[in-house]
């Protein structure tokens, strides 16, 4: 693969108002996907769907969104217009929304999930992308960790409006809200100016030579990158299902609190993760992914553990949010140190494309996994199992991954002329 030359010259920081801009497109963009999950299955619920319906339409779109991963970052790499792609897909989600809501006809909900999902696979490695530009490989992890603090703040904040519109409104209603989420999301994203999304980021190639067989043959080749992607999956095989159990255990044993302690699993770790996020991701800039890379592998198989010898509800609320330290950790350093991992190639939205698949992959097995040993062994036993795996996961990136971090970090990166429009 022939690369061009890449003029050289350094340039001042990204102005504070593109990172406000990419801070708050994360947080917008939390606040749209979030009806897209539990709100849609009580919606279609009330609009008298039948399980399999809703599992169907469930299904359909998550294999659309685990298969689109590697299209969707070489297309995004190939393309190097991140602003405008994430503009067409955030429309594209809104287009969703407001459709489920219009139409809650199965054909209409399908095409909805397959435009939503499609969609999807864009917005991810846009938005890392459009991180990766603004401040370079050297400060990625700082960017990718306020991205990580503002996506959960608009998680929770959303969480809490759309329940309030769906209990004194209507379902129906969230999918309206999703709607015009998208507007707020598309000014922030306007407010990154283009001029600021210039560090030389990876040697430069061409749109006409940019060919995915080639770029796949590339990751193939890049052993670290394999064996992250298979710690991850390991991560996401062990992580997936635990919390399914926990809401299990939980309504069990207090069906009248069920809802609220569940919430609260769900609200805790996320609160962790948008305060430990940003400083995650400031230390790793500075010392190395590999420390808490570490840490986060290992919060996993300690939580499945504890909650193996545990069936009181507020201790299983309490155990969760070891939940936000895994979070905060892996949702900043995966990217991380993709970006450090494909800093020559030009391959990082494929890259993330690639550990994106190995995470649903994981996350895809883990379910039906964890349900099947806890049906048939017990809930213990299956948390048993999942610290297990987890601990396999620890291992594995513990004694055959090294630093990503390049030791050549210089705040005064250099920066590619060539300018996004």
């Amino acid at each position: 693969m022939q690369y061009t030359g890449v003029q050289r010259s350094v340039i001042e920081a990204p102005s504070q108002r593109s990172q406000i801009g990419v801070d708050w497109f994360s947080f917008f963009v939390a606040d749209v996907q979030l009806g897209f999950g539990p709100f849609l299955t009580v919606y279609l619920t009330t609009e008298k769907w039948t399980n399999a319906d809703i599992g169907l339409v469930f299904t359909v779109g998550s294999i659309v969104a685990l298969l689109g991963q590697l299209p969707g970052g070489a297309f995004v790499d190939a393309v190097r217009r991140e602003r405008l792609l994430a503009s067409l897909a955030m429309i594209a989600i809104g287009i969703s929304a407001f459709s489920i809501a219009v139409w809650p006809q199965f054909s209409a909900v399908l095409f909805a999930q397959l435009l939503h999902s499609s969609a999807s696979v864009i917005i991810g490695p846009a938005l890392a992308a459009i991180s990766l530009r603004l401040v370079g490989h050297n400060l990625i992890g700082e960017r990718l960790g306020r991205n990580a603090g503002f996506a959960s703040a608009g998680s929770v904040i959303a969480a809490a409006a759309m329940g309030a519109c769906g209990y004194y409104l209507s379902s129906q209603a969230v999918f309206y809200v999703s709607t015009v989420m998208v507007i707020p999301a598309l000014i922030a994203l306007q407010v990154v100016s283009p001029s600021d999304l210039r560090w030389q980021v990876t040697a430069h190639k061409t749109r006409s030579e940019y060919h995915i067989s080639t770029a796949i043959a590339e990751l193939v080749k890049n052993r670290s990158l394999l064996l992250l992607s298979a710690a991850v999956c390991l991560f996401h095989l062990a992580n997936a299902s635990i919390l399914p159990l926990v809401a299990n255990i939980i309504t069990l044993r207090v069906s009248d609190r069920a809802t609220a302690l569940v919430a609260l699993c769900i609200i805790g770790p996320q609160i962790v993760v948008a305060f430990a996020s940003p400083r995650i991701g400031r230390w790793a800039d500075q010392h190395g992914r590999r420390p808490l890379f570490l840490l986060g592998f290992a919060a996993l198989p300690i939580r499945a553990a504890l909650l193996a010898f545990s069936s009181d509800p507020r201790v299983l609320v309490a155990i969760q949010i070891l939940d936000g330290l895994s979070g905060a950790a892996l949702g900043v350093l995966v990217a991380s140190s993709v970006a450090d991992l494909t800093r020559d190639s030009g391959n990082f939205n494929l890259a993330l494309g690639l550990t994106g698949i190995a995470m649903g992959a994981g996350a895809a097995v883990s379910t039906a996994l964890g349900g099947a040993v806890a049906y048939r062994f017990g809930v213990s036993t299956a948390f048993m199992m999942l610290s297990v795996i987890g601990l396999l996961g620890f291992l594995l990136y513990a004694f055959t991954m090294p630093e990503t971090r390049h030791p050549d970090t210089d705040p005064a990166d250099e920066r590619d002329t060539d300018i996004e429009s």
